[in-house]
């Protein structure tokens, strides 16, 4: 008898566009999360506790395995964008606040003027 190993077809492509709404949505969703998990297994050791461990239980060792096991699992999901779900107020205000500082950084006041540059 052949054993089932877990590879990146388990589970499957369909299943997971089902979840993600595209192929677009399904990879930046699943490298972010394994990203995120591959942060958690460094921090490990040094007791930060600052990333959220898998969300899932598994025998898969690699953190793009366990990422798309999670959105098969549903216990991650995209917003926005392909996804066609409504992004929750609280990220909109976050993302409010990145595209007002693309504009540059605030100045407040009693912050020194840019010196001019002068060319003789």
């Amino acid at each position: 008898m052949i054993d089932q190993t877990d590879t990146m077809m388990n589970p499957g492509i369909e299943e997971l566009l089902e979840r993600c709404g595209s192929k677009f949505s399904l990879v930046t969703i699943a490298s972010r999360r394994a990203r995120q998990i591959n942060t958690y297994y460094v921090q490990l050791g040094d007791a930060l506790g600052t990333v959220v461990p898998p969300q899932v239980t598994t025998t898969a060792r690699k953190p793009l395995s366990i990422a798309f096991q999670e959105i098969a699992a549903d216990k991650v999901e995209g917003v926005g964008g392909a996804t066609g779900k409504e992004v929750p107020e609280a990220l909109q205000a976050a993302q409010q606040a990145v595209e007002d500082m693309e504009g540059g950084l605030p100045t407040y006041k009693g912050d020194p003027e840019p010196a001019e540059s002068s060319e003789d």
